[in-house]
Order: structure tokens, then C-alpha cells, then sequence
């Protein structure tokens, strides 16, 4: 099993910054990608950003520019840097782990961005 717990969210005024963590426990093995994915109000989730295990990094169009994925192997922890966040970054931010054919979820910080 693995547990995913993110941490970081908030409210924010628009251009501001916040900094998300996910952390990982559990079995997790040596080769593994770590992404973020949102869901807005009334939306799908759709995928931020994500990292592999040899640091190749994507990211969705919207967010390119403006954050930042990384990733410390020793504390099996990603992060998402977010920066100048418009009201549209509004969503709840979920932490994914895929390994040998098997996706994990974190249970979601709230990201609001509003004057």
C-alpha cells in the first residue's frame, strides 16, 4: 500500500505564490512518477504537472511558465511550485503516484485564489 499525504494549500491573492508537498509512504519502489492533477468547480481533474523518475518533467499549458514540479528522492516527496496564480488556479490539488501498473491518490488540498 501506499499513502500520499499533500500539504500547502490555501488562500491566495491573485499573483501570489503557494508551495504544495506531497508526501509518500508505504511500498513504494525505486522507479515511480509523481504528478499533480486539479479539479475546479464543476470541472474535470486534469493533470498539472509531472515528474518521472529520472526528473523528465510536463506540464499542462495553462500552468507552463508559472510552476514548478520537483521531486527529493530521499524524502519521497514532490512539490509544486506555483507562482503569479490567477483565479482560475481555483481548484483542489490532488497528488498521483503511478508504479508497476498501479496509480495512488492523495486525498487533495484546496487552492482558492481570490482578491
Amino acid at each position: 500500500q501506499v499513502q500520499l499525504v499533500e500539504s500547502g494549500g490555501g488562500l491566495v491573492q491573485p499573483g501570489g505564490s503557494l508551495r504544495l508537498s506531497c508526501a509518500a509512504s508505504g511500498s513504494i519502489f525505486s522507479i515511480y512518477q509523481m504528478g499533480w492533477y486539479r479539479q475546479g468547480p464543476g470541472k474535470h481533474r486534469d493533470l498539472v504537472a509531472l515528474i518521472t523518475s529520472d526528473d523528465m518533467t510536463h506540464y499542462a499549458d495553462s500552468v507552463q511558465g508559472r510552476f514548478t514540479i520537483s521531486r527529493d528522492n530521499a524524502k519521497k516527496t514532490v512539490y509544486l511550485q506555483m507562482n503569479n496564480l490567477k483565479p482560475e488556479d481555483t481548484a483542489v490539488y490532488c497528488c498521483n503516484l503511478f508504479q508497476r501498473g498501479s496509480e495512488y491518490w492523495g486525498q487533495g488540498t484546496q487552492v482558492t485564489v481570490s482578491s
